[in-house]
């Protein structure tokens, strides 16, 4: 059988898609197996920040869940902008309640006032990072947004007993409050990016839920960099890449954030997410948009290839009638297998991720194309909003403040 240049271009783009999607099943068993041991033999002395502004959703769940870790002697610092931030007031409140119920050794809710050079969460993780014990052996980054279990803090530190892992890290997870369809959408878009997470070296830090050696933060000249940032989790990544060293995805890491949204705020939150990322890592930018070209393009240019191949006899119009099938199957797949997968590392919210779950199953084609879409919006424009403050972003080490609301 002869084959013509298009039929060849079929082959290639379906191997393409089992590879990628035989990836996403090596990520996923990675992740069940991880998430089954217990880390118990490494506690170095650490040092957990929180950097705090305003008031998200579940707040005081997720504030109360860091003072829950089953952990011996760690410190909880939580960092404001001002005390007129609502968040001071309530840590306040949330500390006296919760104080004498803490392993933490040191519970803290420091003032790092206005910065005019970077990110003012930079400015406060840095503001607290300047004042650590000399006897600190691991910085641990969280948001005040997520909810992390008990055990969350022992997992995310024992990588960083390697010295080949340069820092380790979970993920977010979008756990609706409401079940309206921007909020539904947030949840299976961002469930589209765990799954690309695992025992790969194309891990990217999360800021939410990160830690860190001090030696090696101290190495990689961390804090010189956040002086004049915008992202914490991507120039974590950078650095590390750049030393030759590995970021660590921890699946049992994984953390509940639980919001409501609008299509404003998705459609914010998910062009500021891709402007980093092209700024920061323009190499996982690209990565990124030709995943979601190659998704959409794959799934719906090959069933009008399909239909034309049909009407006009193509000789091998069954290899192009594959294209879409294997292209449906495999999206399908990965569907099913990122929201079991979700559902075994956040047991507690299984019943809340539900519709979301079905959601991302029954419509994964329709995510893809907005997550396109999205990438899309991303690839102009530097200025964004972020926590009520505009910035610019002029180079990963030069930001400006615009405004502040």
């Amino acid at each position: 059988m002869t084959l013509y240049p298009a039929d060849y271009i079929i082959l290639a783009a379906i191997v393409m898609q089992g590879l990628f999607t035989i990836q996403v099943v090596n990520n996923c068993r990675y992740a069940l197996e991880k998430i089954k041991r217990r880390r118990e033999l490494y506690r170095p002395r650490c040092v957990l920040i929180v950097p705090c502004r305003g008031l998200d959703e579940h707040f005081d769940e997720n504030i109360e869940s860091f003072y829950r870790q089953d952990y011996e002697g760690y410190h909880l610092w939580f960092v404001v902008q001002d005390r007129s931030d609502p968040a001071y007031e309530r840590l306040l409140r949330l500390k006296a309640r919760h104080r004498q119920n803490t392993q933490a050794q040191s519970v803290k809710i420091l003032v790092a006032g206005h910065t005019d050079s970077c990110s003012q969460k930079l400015h406060n993780l840095l503001y607290a990072c300047r004042q650590i014990p000399p006897e600190t052996e691991a910085l641990v980054f969280a948001d005040s947004d997520a909810c992390a279990g008990p055990h969350w803090l022992s997992h995310i530190v024992y990588p960083l007993r390697k010295d080949k892992n340069g820092a380790a890290g979970g993920y977010r997870c979008f756990v609706p409050q409401t079940n309206n369809l921007a909020t539904v959408a947030l949840s299976a878009v961002n469930a589209k990016i765990c799954q690309l997470l695992g025992n790969t070296r194309f891990n990217l830090a999360w800021g939410g839920s990160m830690a860190i050696l001090v030696k090696t933060f101290k190495e990689l000249g961390i804090d010189k960099v956040w002086e004049k940032a915008l992202s914490d989790d991507l120039t974590l990544t950078r650095a590390i890449r750049k030393k030759g060293l590995k970021m660590v995805f921890v699946p049992a890491c994984m953390i509940a954030s639980y919001e409501s949204a609008t299509w404003a705020s998705l459609w914010e939150f998910a062009r500021r997410q891709f402007i980093i990322t092209r700024i920061y890592t323009p190499g996982m930018w690209l990565f990124g948009l030709f995943s979601a070209l190659f998704t959409v393009g794959g799934l719906w240019g090959g069933l009008a290839a399909a239909v034309w191949a049909v009407q006009t006899d193509y000789p091998h119009s069954g290899l192009v009638i594959a294209l879409p099938a294997v292209f449906l199957a495999c999206q399908l797949l990965r569907a099913i297998l990122r929201q079991r997968l979700i559902a075994k590392l956040l047991p507690a919210d299984k019943e809340r991720l539900r519709i979301a779950r079905w959601a991302d199953i029954l419509f994964f084609w329709l995510w893809s194309i907005l997550l396109l879409a999205v990438i899309l919006s991303s690839a102009i424009g530097r200025t964004l909003v972020w926590r009520n403050i505009r910035y610019r972003i002029e180079s990963p080490v030069c930001v400006h403040i615009l405004g502040r609301s």
